[in-house]
């Protein structure tokens, strides 16, 4: 028998529930590839470059502080609002960023998509992991602040065992962002007005999420609209957040395996969908 090697092989269709998954590994250097890519075009004809990771939460923290926390007077649970306000931001940007640039991975990719293979996948995940050095960074940052207020002021902080939670609520976080983005995109490929709507969309998300006041304050005051918050599957994670590291926050095991769950269900839908629409969207994009 001749043992031949072929650069091809022609195969059935695959199955919808087929995540590729194996596919994607096996490309795992063009992930840093992509990762490196992006993190350098960004920045490379700025002026600031990098420092940009920096000023970006701290003007949106002194803007906060100035408005939700002076003028509107929003309680922020005893803790300094600086604080308050940057430890949601900082898990906030996390997940906006990988849920709106991973909404127009398609529209964005296109040319790239049509001349070469390597699976779809890898272009979602290298934003992902992209924006990890970001929040890394901005985490940072928040570790900064936070010890300017123990060791500065008096402000006391009653760091909690829910702090050795911290990786999993940032895979939790980076997770929903990718499902989210990824059943997004799936439908910016045929409908382009959507993806003008994202990012609209995402800051009026940010309302009905715990970033600028605390769960027990929208409980006692907005009693009526206080389950569209509870049930925000990224105020759970924002909680977990302030309650490990400030010792303040609404965490209950139910509304943490709640918001595992929702990532769960919309990671899967996502991929799914994702590599259906993969194989036919150049036609539509």
């Amino acid at each position: 028998m001749n043992n031949q090697q072929y650069d091809w092989t022609i195969e059935p269709q695959s199955s919808l529930l087929d995540l590729k998954l194996k596919d994607t590994w096996a490309y795992r250097d063009l992930l840093w590839l992509l990762v490196r890519r992006d993190f350098v075009s960004f920045y490379k004809q700025t002026i600031l470059g990098p420092l940009w990771f920096f000023i970006q939460p701290l003007l949106t923290t002194l803007i906060f502080t100035f408005v939700f926390g002076n003028l509107a007077g929003i309680s922020t649970d005893g803790l300094p609002q600086p604080l308050f306000y940057m430890a949601g931001i900082t898990a906030w940007n996390y997940f906006a960023d990988c849920l709106t640039k991973t909404s127009t991975v398609f529209k964005d990719n296109a040319n790239i998509f049509g001349k070469v293979y390597f699976p779809r996948l890898i272009m979602p995940l290298s934003i992902v992991v992209s924006n990890l050095v970001r929040f890394g960074v901005q985490f940072l940052l928040f570790l900064i602040v936070l010890g300017y207020y123990a060791f500065f002021t008096n402000a006391q902080f009653n760091a909690t065992w829910a702090i050795s939670l911290f990786p999993l609520v940032v895979i939790l976080m980076a997770l929903l962002g990718l499902g989210s983005g990824m059943l997004i995109s799936a439908m910016t490929t045929k409908y382009r007005d959507l993806a003008f709507l994202v990012t609209f969309g995402v800051q009026l998300l940010m309302y009905a999420t715990t970033v600028i006041y605390p769960l027990s304050t929208a409980i006692e005051n907005y009693p009526d609209y206080a389950w569209l918050i509870k049930y925000n599957p990224m105020t759970p994670l924002i909680e977990t957040f302030r309650y490990g590291f400030l010792g303040q926050g609404s965490f209950t095991w139910f509304s943490f395996g709640y918001t595992a769950l929702v990532t769960v269900v919309v990671l899967i839908f996502g991929i799914v969908i994702f590599n259906k629409v993969e194989k036919n969207f150049v036609d539509t994009v």
